[in-house]
Protein backbone atom coordinates (compact mmCIF):
# COMPACT_ATOMS: atom_id res chain seq x y z
CA UNK A 1 0.00 0.00 0.00
CA UNK A 2 2.85 2.40 0.84
CA UNK A 3 4.38 1.88 -2.61
CA UNK A 4 1.03 2.52 -4.30
CA UNK A 5 0.45 5.64 -2.19
CA UNK A 6 3.93 6.98 -2.97
CA UNK A 7 3.40 6.44 -6.71
CA UNK A 8 0.07 8.27 -6.62
CA UNK A 9 1.47 11.10 -4.54
CA UNK A 10 4.38 11.59 -6.96
CA UNK A 11 2.06 11.56 -9.97
CA UNK A 12 -0.18 14.20 -8.41
CA UNK A 13 2.81 16.41 -7.56
CA UNK A 14 4.25 15.99 -11.07
CA UNK A 15 0.94 16.89 -12.70
CA UNK A 16 0.42 19.92 -10.46
CA UNK A 17 3.95 21.10 -11.22
CA UNK A 18 3.18 21.08 -14.95
CA UNK A 19 -0.23 22.77 -14.82
CA UNK A 20 0.56 26.49 -14.40
CA UNK A 21 -2.93 27.75 -15.27
CA UNK A 22 -4.45 25.48 -12.62
CA UNK A 23 -1.77 26.69 -10.17
CA UNK A 24 -2.92 30.27 -10.59
CA UNK A 25 -6.60 29.35 -10.25
CA UNK A 26 -5.81 27.20 -7.21
CA UNK A 27 -4.08 30.13 -5.48
CA UNK A 28 -7.09 32.39 -6.06
CA UNK A 29 -9.56 29.72 -4.95
CA UNK A 30 -7.57 29.21 -1.72
CA UNK A 31 -7.81 32.95 -1.00
CA UNK A 32 -11.43 33.53 -2.00
CA UNK A 33 -13.04 30.15 -1.15
CA UNK A 34 -15.82 30.59 -3.76
CA UNK A 35 -17.22 27.09 -3.19
CA UNK A 36 -17.54 27.26 0.59
CA UNK A 37 -20.38 24.89 1.53
CA UNK A 38 -20.93 23.74 -2.08
CA UNK A 39 -21.17 20.03 -2.93
CA UNK A 40 -19.57 19.04 -6.27
CA UNK A 41 -20.08 15.58 -7.73
CA UNK A 42 -17.59 14.50 -10.39
CA UNK A 43 -17.40 11.63 -12.89
CA UNK A 44 -14.09 11.93 -14.70
CA UNK A 45 -11.21 9.65 -15.62
CA UNK A 46 -9.67 9.26 -12.18
CA UNK A 47 -6.00 9.97 -12.77
CA UNK A 48 -3.44 12.61 -11.85
CA UNK A 49 -4.73 15.61 -13.81
CA UNK A 50 -8.28 14.97 -12.62
CA UNK A 51 -6.85 14.79 -9.12
CA UNK A 52 -5.42 18.30 -9.52
CA UNK A 53 -8.87 19.58 -10.56
CA UNK A 54 -10.57 17.85 -7.62
CA UNK A 55 -8.03 19.25 -5.14
CA UNK A 56 -8.35 22.74 -6.61
CA UNK A 57 -12.12 22.70 -6.13
CA UNK A 58 -11.70 21.34 -2.60
CA UNK A 59 -9.15 24.06 -1.85
CA UNK A 60 -11.85 26.51 -2.95
CA UNK A 61 -14.13 25.24 -0.19
CA UNK A 62 -16.07 22.53 -2.03
CA UNK A 63 -17.04 19.14 -0.70
CA UNK A 64 -16.00 16.87 -3.56
CA UNK A 65 -16.95 13.32 -4.45
CA UNK A 66 -15.29 11.66 -7.42
CA UNK A 67 -16.04 8.55 -9.46
CA UNK A 68 -14.57 7.41 -12.74
CA UNK A 69 -16.42 7.90 -16.03
CA UNK A 70 -15.01 4.66 -17.46
CA UNK A 71 -14.45 1.23 -15.85
CA UNK A 72 -10.83 0.96 -17.06
CA UNK A 73 -9.50 4.52 -16.79
CA UNK A 74 -8.71 4.82 -13.07
CA UNK A 75 -5.14 5.12 -11.84
CA UNK A 76 -5.46 3.25 -8.54
CA UNK A 77 -2.35 4.91 -7.10
CA UNK A 78 -3.83 8.37 -7.65
CA UNK A 79 -7.20 7.34 -6.20
CA UNK A 80 -5.36 6.05 -3.12
CA UNK A 81 -3.37 9.28 -2.72
CA UNK A 82 -6.48 11.44 -3.10
CA UNK A 83 -8.22 9.49 -0.35
CA UNK A 84 -5.29 9.08 2.03
CA UNK A 85 -3.34 12.32 1.67
CA UNK A 86 -6.03 14.76 0.60
CA UNK A 87 -9.14 13.41 2.31
CA UNK A 88 -11.29 13.28 -0.81
CA UNK A 89 -14.13 10.82 -1.26
CA UNK A 90 -13.12 8.78 -4.31
CA UNK A 91 -15.21 5.88 -5.57
CA UNK A 92 -13.18 4.43 -8.41
CA UNK A 93 -10.88 1.55 -9.23
CA UNK A 94 -9.37 0.18 -12.42
CA UNK A 95 -11.32 -2.77 -13.82
CA UNK A 96 -14.74 -1.99 -12.35
CA UNK A 97 -17.62 -4.23 -13.33
CA UNK A 98 -20.62 -2.53 -14.89
CA UNK A 99 -22.46 -2.97 -11.60
CA UNK A 100 -19.61 -1.37 -9.64
CA UNK A 101 -19.34 1.46 -12.16
CA UNK A 102 -22.97 2.50 -11.82
CA UNK A 103 -22.91 1.91 -8.06
CA UNK A 104 -20.00 4.34 -7.78
CA UNK A 105 -21.86 6.95 -9.83
CA UNK A 106 -24.76 6.49 -7.44
CA UNK A 107 -22.50 7.08 -4.44
CA UNK A 108 -21.46 10.40 -5.93
CA UNK A 109 -25.11 11.39 -6.31
CA UNK A 110 -25.80 10.27 -2.73
CA UNK A 111 -24.12 13.49 -1.57
CA UNK A 112 -26.91 15.54 -3.18
CA UNK A 113 -24.59 17.61 -5.39
CA UNK A 114 -25.15 21.29 -6.03
CA UNK A 115 -22.96 21.11 -9.14
CA UNK A 116 -21.81 18.25 -11.38
CA UNK A 117 -18.78 17.71 -13.59
CA UNK A 118 -19.31 14.88 -16.06
CA UNK A 119 -17.42 13.17 -18.88
CA UNK A 120 -19.70 11.23 -21.20
CA UNK A 121 -22.94 12.33 -19.44
CA UNK A 122 -23.59 9.09 -17.54
CA UNK A 123 -23.78 10.91 -14.19
CA UNK A 124 -26.12 13.57 -15.56
CA UNK A 125 -28.27 10.93 -17.26
CA UNK A 126 -28.53 8.96 -14.02
CA UNK A 127 -29.66 12.11 -12.19
CA UNK A 128 -32.46 12.46 -14.76
CA UNK A 129 -33.57 8.81 -14.66
CA UNK A 130 -32.93 6.40 -11.78
CA UNK A 131 -31.83 9.13 -9.32
CA UNK A 132 -34.37 11.89 -9.86
CA UNK A 133 -34.38 12.41 -6.10
CA UNK A 134 -31.26 14.59 -6.48
CA UNK A 135 -32.49 16.77 -9.36
CA UNK A 136 -34.02 19.57 -7.34
CA UNK A 137 -30.70 20.39 -5.69
CA UNK A 138 -28.57 20.47 -8.84
CA UNK A 139 -27.91 24.03 -10.00
CA UNK A 140 -25.97 23.06 -13.13
CA UNK A 141 -23.23 20.93 -14.64
CA UNK A 142 -20.21 20.87 -16.92
CA UNK A 143 -19.64 18.28 -19.64
CA UNK A 144 -16.09 17.40 -20.69
CA UNK A 145 -16.30 15.46 -23.93
CA UNK A 146 -17.81 15.43 -27.42
CA UNK A 147 -19.85 12.28 -26.84
CA UNK A 148 -21.41 13.63 -23.65
CA UNK A 149 -22.20 17.01 -25.18
CA UNK A 150 -24.02 15.27 -28.05
CA UNK A 151 -26.10 13.21 -25.60
CA UNK A 152 -27.00 16.31 -23.60
CA UNK A 153 -28.05 18.27 -26.68
CA UNK A 154 -30.36 15.38 -27.55
CA UNK A 155 -31.80 15.51 -24.03
CA UNK A 156 -32.34 19.25 -24.33
CA UNK A 157 -33.98 18.87 -27.75
CA UNK A 158 -36.38 16.31 -26.22
CA UNK A 159 -37.18 18.68 -23.34
CA UNK A 160 -35.58 16.28 -20.85
CA UNK A 161 -32.68 18.37 -19.58
CA UNK A 162 -33.68 19.88 -16.22
CA UNK A 163 -30.70 22.10 -15.40
CA UNK A 164 -28.18 24.14 -17.41
CA UNK A 165 -25.04 22.44 -18.67
CA UNK A 166 -21.88 24.09 -19.98
CA UNK A 167 -20.14 22.15 -22.74
CA UNK A 168 -16.54 22.59 -21.68
CA UNK A 169 -15.66 20.37 -24.64
CA UNK A 170 -16.53 23.25 -26.99
CA UNK A 171 -14.21 25.78 -25.36
CA UNK A 172 -11.45 26.77 -27.77
CA UNK A 173 -8.89 26.23 -25.01
CA UNK A 174 -10.22 22.68 -24.73
CA UNK A 175 -10.91 21.19 -28.15
CA UNK A 176 -8.13 22.91 -30.10
CA UNK A 177 -5.51 21.47 -27.74
CA UNK A 178 -6.97 18.64 -25.63
CA UNK A 179 -8.88 16.94 -28.44
CA UNK A 180 -6.20 17.42 -31.08
CA UNK A 181 -2.77 17.40 -29.42
CA UNK A 182 -3.79 15.54 -26.26
CA UNK A 183 -5.62 12.71 -28.01
CA UNK A 184 -3.01 12.52 -30.74
CA UNK A 185 -0.17 12.00 -28.28
CA UNK A 186 -1.94 9.90 -25.65
CA UNK A 187 -3.36 7.49 -28.23
CA UNK A 188 0.14 6.45 -29.13
CA UNK A 189 1.23 6.39 -25.50
CA UNK A 190 -1.49 3.78 -25.01
CA UNK A 191 -0.56 2.03 -28.28
CA UNK A 192 3.12 1.70 -27.33
CA UNK A 193 2.42 0.57 -23.77
CA UNK A 194 -0.05 -2.03 -25.02
CA UNK A 195 1.78 -3.40 -28.05
CA UNK A 196 5.46 -2.34 -27.99
CA UNK A 197 5.21 -2.32 -31.80
CA UNK A 198 6.47 0.20 -34.34
CA UNK A 199 4.11 2.55 -36.18
CA UNK A 200 6.48 3.61 -38.94
CA UNK A 201 5.96 1.81 -42.22
CA UNK A 202 2.52 0.53 -41.29
CA UNK A 203 -0.81 1.32 -42.90
CA UNK A 204 -2.95 3.01 -40.25
CA UNK A 205 -6.66 3.76 -40.64
CA UNK A 206 -8.29 6.53 -38.59
CA UNK A 207 -12.07 6.36 -38.31
CA UNK A 208 -13.40 9.88 -37.75
CA UNK A 209 -11.83 13.24 -38.61
CA UNK A 210 -13.10 15.47 -35.86
CA UNK A 211 -10.56 17.24 -33.69
CA UNK A 212 -9.56 14.00 -31.96
CA UNK A 213 -9.25 12.16 -35.27
CA UNK A 214 -7.18 15.03 -36.68
CA UNK A 215 -4.77 14.66 -33.78
CA UNK A 216 -4.44 10.89 -34.19
CA UNK A 217 -3.90 11.18 -37.96
CA UNK A 218 -1.32 13.94 -37.51
CA UNK A 219 0.69 11.96 -34.95
CA UNK A 220 0.44 8.75 -36.99
CA UNK A 221 1.82 10.54 -40.03
CA UNK A 222 4.60 12.02 -37.92
CA UNK A 223 5.52 8.54 -36.68
CA UNK A 224 5.92 7.35 -40.26
CA UNK A 225 2.64 5.56 -40.91
CA UNK A 226 0.76 5.61 -44.21
CA UNK A 227 -2.57 7.10 -43.06
CA UNK A 228 -6.07 6.62 -44.45
CA UNK A 229 -9.13 8.38 -43.04
CA UNK A 230 -12.72 7.10 -43.03
CA UNK A 231 -15.54 9.62 -42.62
CA UNK A 232 -19.30 9.98 -43.05
CA UNK A 233 -19.22 13.80 -43.17
CA UNK A 234 -18.38 14.99 -46.72
CA UNK A 235 -16.86 18.26 -45.49
CA UNK A 236 -14.53 16.50 -43.06
CA UNK A 237 -13.66 13.96 -45.75
CA UNK A 238 -12.55 16.75 -48.09
CA UNK A 239 -10.59 18.35 -45.26
CA UNK A 240 -8.77 15.06 -44.59
CA UNK A 241 -7.89 14.74 -48.27
CA UNK A 242 -6.63 18.32 -48.42
CA UNK A 243 -4.52 17.58 -45.33
CA UNK A 244 -2.77 14.89 -47.34
CA UNK A 245 -4.48 11.67 -46.26
CA UNK A 246 -6.14 8.97 -48.31
CA UNK A 247 -9.90 9.00 -47.81
CA UNK A 248 -11.97 5.87 -48.40
CA UNK A 249 -14.76 3.66 -47.13
CA UNK A 250 -13.98 1.49 -44.12
CA UNK A 251 -14.81 -1.65 -46.10
CA UNK A 252 -12.02 -0.79 -48.53
CA UNK A 253 -9.55 0.52 -45.95
CA UNK A 254 -9.48 -2.44 -43.58
CA UNK A 255 -8.49 -4.96 -46.25
CA UNK A 256 -4.90 -3.65 -46.18
CA UNK A 257 -4.78 -2.06 -42.70
CA UNK A 258 -2.14 -2.95 -40.13
CA UNK A 259 -3.69 -0.69 -37.50
CA UNK A 260 -7.22 0.72 -37.14
CA UNK A 261 -8.08 3.42 -34.59
CA UNK A 262 -11.68 4.51 -34.06
CA UNK A 263 -12.30 8.10 -32.90
CA UNK A 264 -15.93 8.81 -33.83
CA UNK A 265 -18.28 8.80 -30.83
CA UNK A 266 -20.57 6.48 -32.83
CA UNK A 267 -21.29 2.77 -32.46
CA UNK A 268 -20.41 -0.22 -34.69
CA UNK A 269 -17.73 1.61 -36.64
CA UNK A 270 -15.95 -1.73 -36.98
CA UNK A 271 -18.36 -4.65 -37.34
CA UNK A 272 -18.77 -8.10 -38.90
CA UNK A 273 -18.38 -7.03 -42.52
CA UNK A 274 -15.05 -5.41 -41.67
CA UNK A 275 -13.71 -8.24 -39.50
CA UNK A 276 -14.32 -10.68 -42.34
CA UNK A 277 -11.90 -8.86 -44.65
CA UNK A 278 -9.22 -7.61 -42.23
CA UNK A 279 -5.74 -8.86 -42.87
CA UNK A 280 -4.00 -11.25 -40.48
CA UNK A 281 -2.38 -9.41 -37.59
CA UNK A 282 -4.43 -6.21 -37.75
CA UNK A 283 -4.45 -4.34 -34.40
CA UNK A 284 -7.57 -2.40 -33.43
CA UNK A 285 -7.83 0.32 -30.80
CA UNK A 286 -10.53 2.78 -29.79
CA UNK A 287 -10.01 6.35 -28.57
CA UNK A 288 -13.71 7.25 -28.44
CA UNK A 289 -15.45 7.60 -25.08
CA UNK A 290 -17.56 4.42 -25.06
CA UNK A 291 -16.57 0.84 -25.88
CA UNK A 292 -19.16 0.33 -28.63
CA UNK A 293 -17.22 1.69 -31.60
CA UNK A 294 -15.70 -1.77 -32.18
CA UNK A 295 -18.48 -4.38 -32.09
CA UNK A 296 -17.06 -7.02 -29.77
CA UNK A 297 -20.11 -9.25 -30.15
CA UNK A 298 -19.51 -9.52 -33.88
CA UNK A 299 -15.80 -10.08 -33.30
CA UNK A 300 -16.42 -12.88 -30.82
CA UNK A 301 -19.01 -14.47 -33.09
CA UNK A 302 -16.46 -14.82 -35.89
CA UNK A 303 -13.73 -16.17 -33.61
CA UNK A 304 -12.68 -19.74 -33.02
CA UNK A 305 -10.89 -18.67 -29.84
CA UNK A 306 -10.14 -15.59 -27.75
CA UNK A 307 -7.07 -15.23 -25.55
CA UNK A 308 -4.74 -12.72 -23.96
CA UNK A 309 -1.76 -11.74 -26.11
CA UNK A 310 -0.27 -9.07 -23.78
CA UNK A 311 -1.36 -7.17 -20.69
CA UNK A 312 -3.66 -4.87 -22.68
CA UNK A 313 -4.13 -6.89 -25.88
CA UNK A 314 -6.57 -9.71 -26.65
CA UNK A 315 -6.11 -12.03 -29.62
CA UNK A 316 -9.18 -13.08 -31.59
CA UNK A 317 -8.33 -16.06 -33.78
CA UNK A 318 -10.74 -16.24 -36.69
CA UNK A 319 -12.15 -19.54 -37.89
CA UNK A 320 -10.06 -19.18 -41.06
CA UNK A 321 -6.86 -18.82 -39.00
CA UNK A 322 -6.41 -15.04 -39.16
CA UNK A 323 -5.45 -13.28 -35.93
CA UNK A 324 -7.05 -9.94 -35.06
CA UNK A 325 -5.97 -7.98 -32.00
CA UNK A 326 -7.98 -5.62 -29.78
CA UNK A 327 -6.41 -3.17 -27.33
CA UNK A 328 -7.94 -2.58 -23.87
CA UNK A 329 -11.18 -4.47 -24.54
CA UNK A 330 -12.22 -1.76 -27.00
CA UNK A 331 -12.23 0.95 -24.34
CA UNK A 332 -10.35 4.23 -24.79
CA UNK A 333 -6.83 2.91 -25.03
CA UNK A 334 -5.11 6.20 -24.20
CA UNK A 335 -6.35 5.86 -20.60
CA UNK A 336 -7.02 2.13 -20.25
CA UNK A 337 -3.54 1.25 -21.55
CA UNK A 338 -1.79 4.61 -21.01
CA UNK A 339 -1.79 7.57 -18.66
CA UNK A 340 -4.09 9.84 -20.67
CA UNK A 341 -3.37 13.29 -22.03
CA UNK A 342 -0.23 15.22 -21.03
CA UNK A 343 -0.47 17.42 -17.95
CA UNK A 344 0.22 20.63 -19.90
CA UNK A 345 -2.73 19.84 -22.18
CA UNK A 346 -5.18 19.05 -19.39
CA UNK A 347 -4.07 22.26 -17.68
CA UNK A 348 -6.23 24.38 -19.97
CA UNK A 349 -9.13 21.91 -20.17
CA UNK A 350 -9.45 21.61 -16.42
CA UNK A 351 -8.94 25.35 -15.99
CA UNK A 352 -12.09 25.70 -18.08
CA UNK A 353 -13.83 23.17 -15.82
CA UNK A 354 -12.86 25.08 -12.68
CA UNK A 355 -13.85 28.50 -13.98
CA UNK A 356 -17.11 27.23 -15.47
CA UNK A 357 -18.01 25.70 -12.11
CA UNK A 358 -17.59 29.15 -10.62
CA UNK A 359 -19.66 30.69 -13.44
CA UNK A 360 -22.49 28.20 -12.85
CA UNK A 361 -22.45 28.84 -9.13
CA UNK A 362 -22.95 32.55 -9.71
CA UNK A 363 -25.20 32.52 -12.78
CA UNK A 364 -27.12 29.24 -13.09
CA UNK A 365 -30.43 30.68 -11.90
CA UNK A 366 -30.59 32.91 -14.97
CA UNK A 367 -29.50 30.25 -17.46
CA UNK A 368 -31.97 28.10 -19.37
CA UNK A 369 -32.07 24.33 -19.16
CA UNK A 370 -29.97 23.73 -22.26
CA UNK A 371 -26.37 23.15 -23.29
CA UNK A 372 -24.41 26.41 -23.11
CA UNK A 373 -21.10 27.45 -24.64
CA UNK A 374 -18.21 28.38 -22.40
CA UNK A 375 -18.34 32.18 -21.93
CA UNK A 376 -15.76 33.82 -24.21
CA UNK A 377 -14.07 35.77 -21.37
CA UNK A 378 -13.23 32.45 -19.65
CA UNK A 379 -11.56 31.12 -22.82
CA UNK A 380 -9.60 34.37 -23.14
CA UNK A 381 -8.53 34.39 -19.48
CA UNK A 382 -7.20 30.84 -19.75
CA UNK A 383 -5.28 31.66 -22.94
CA UNK A 384 -3.73 34.75 -21.36
CA UNK A 385 -2.59 32.85 -18.27
CA UNK A 386 -1.17 30.06 -20.44
CA UNK A 387 0.78 32.52 -22.58
CA UNK A 388 2.25 34.16 -19.48
CA UNK A 389 3.33 30.78 -18.17
CA UNK A 390 5.08 30.12 -21.49
CA UNK A 391 6.89 33.45 -21.38
CA UNK A 392 5.11 34.66 -24.50
CA UNK A 393 3.86 38.21 -25.10
CA UNK A 394 1.72 39.16 -28.07
CA UNK A 395 0.65 42.38 -29.76
CA UNK A 396 -2.57 44.25 -29.03
CA UNK A 397 -4.67 46.42 -31.30
CA UNK A 398 -4.14 50.18 -31.28
CA UNK A 399 -7.17 52.41 -30.71
CA UNK A 400 -7.24 53.17 -34.43
CA UNK A 401 -7.17 49.48 -35.26
CA UNK A 402 -9.99 48.75 -32.80
CA UNK A 403 -12.08 51.49 -34.41
CA UNK A 404 -11.32 50.11 -37.88
CA UNK A 405 -12.20 46.54 -36.92
CA UNK A 406 -15.51 47.59 -35.35
CA UNK A 407 -16.59 49.98 -38.09
CA UNK A 408 -17.91 49.62 -41.61
CA UNK A 409 -17.53 52.98 -43.34
CA UNK A 410 -13.77 52.99 -43.92
CA UNK A 411 -12.61 50.24 -46.27
CA UNK A 412 -9.19 51.45 -47.37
Amino acid sequence: MDEILERGSLRLKWAYGHMPVMNEIDKRFRRERPFEGVRIGMALHTEAKTGVLAMTLANGGAEVRLASCNPLSTDDSVATALRTEHGLEVYAKKGETQEEYYSNLGRVLDMGPDLIIDDGADLIAMAHTSRRDVLRGVKGANEETTTGAARLRSMAADGRLEFPVISVNDAKMKFLFDNRYGTGQSAFDGWMNATNLVVAGKRLVVAGYGWCGKGVAMRAKGLGASVAVCEVDPVKAIEARMDGYEVMRMADAVASADIVMTVTGCRDVLREEHFRTMRDGCVMGNVGHFDNEINKGDLEGLSASVGKARDFVDEYRMKDGRRLYLIADGRLMNLAAGQGHPAEIMDTSFAAQALCMEHLLNNSSGMGNKVHDVPAPIDTEIAEIKLRSMGITIDSLTDAQKKYMSGWEEGT
